[in-house]
């Protein structure tokens, strides 16, 4: 299978699996868009895992279509940047300023700690 191919099926999986969640929560625009926060969050963990584990997989297309495919459309700068943006021009500045650095230290803690699982693997 092309790598290309393998990244967008992946691609399409992720993509469905964040859809899925953000069905199964409501949003309220005043309040911290947690739905994003834990797919971004799990993401990273995700991510972390993944690169640690797959750093010896011999197979060219599993380690892209795994972290940029399934992963890359799964979690969502875009949507974080939007949010944070919504929440700033509905006047909550300092909700969009803790959650915009509430996400950045919380998914540099979820990949640290992903790394550090997937080398134990």
């Amino acid at each position: 299978m092309p790598v290309s191919l393998a990244v967008a099926l992946a691609g399409g999986v992720g993509a469905a699996a964040r859809y899925g969640l953000d069905l199964l929560f409501t949003r309220d625009a005043h309040h911290v868009p947690w739905v994003t926060f834990a797919i971004n969050v799990s993401g990273s963990f995700a991510l972390g895992l993944l690169v640690a584990a797959l750093d010896a997989h011999p197979h060219p297309a599993v380690r892209p279509a795994l972290t940029i495919g399934l992963l890359g459309s799964y979690t969502t700068f875009s949507t974080l940047s939007l949010e944070t943006y919504r929440l700033l021009d509905r006047g909550h500045i300092a909700l969009a300023s803790a959650y915009a650095i509430g996400s950045l230290t919380a998914g540099l803690a979820a990949v640290t700690a992903g790394v550090a699982v997937g080398r134990t693997i």
